[in-house]
């Protein structure tokens, strides 16, 4: 599925519908580059979870663990990691394997350990659409 957004109150009501479809146990990559609006994405993602405190990007501690929504929430920012091994270190297969649902920003520098089973979400910009335009690909893999 490709979607379009031509602000970030869209981008964001975007992740606010698919939080509020989340299901225990799914994985959500996400990947774009810097000030693509992964952050407002998440943000309404978070919202849709019902998840009421300030979500920001986890960018040094790797992951913030939200418990008050209707679901547990896991987002992790993997854009500064080191080493695969950080993640093992952090307890990445117990959030991932966990009742709560994974939301994993820069997931294409993890490739290797994410599950197979997840849903893809590449948010693109296109400057000759507008400052504001983004692309949304959403897309289930197996």
């Amino acid at each position: 599925m490709v979607l379009e957004t031509r602000s970030p109150e869209q981008t964001f009501q975007i992740g606010v519908r698919l939080g509020q479809k989340a299901k225990p146990g799914q994985v959500y990559t996400l990947t774009g580059d810097l000030g693509v609006g992964k952050t407002v994405f998440t943000q309404g993602f978070a919202q849709g979870l019902e998840i009421e405190e300030p979500v920001s990007s986890p960018t040094f501690t790797i992951v913030q663990v939200y418990e008050e929504g209707r679901l547990p929430f896991y987002h992790f920012d993997v854009y500064r990691i080191g080493d695969i091994e950080e993640m093992d270190e952090i307890g990445y297969e117990d959030y991932v394997m966990g009742e709560g649902v994974s939301l994993i920003e820069w997931a294409n520098l993890i490739e290797e350990i994410l599950p197979e089973k997840r849903t893809e979400i590449i948010i693109e910009k296109d400057l000759e659409q507008g400052f504001e335009f983004r692309r949304i690909t959403i897309e289930e893999l197996p």
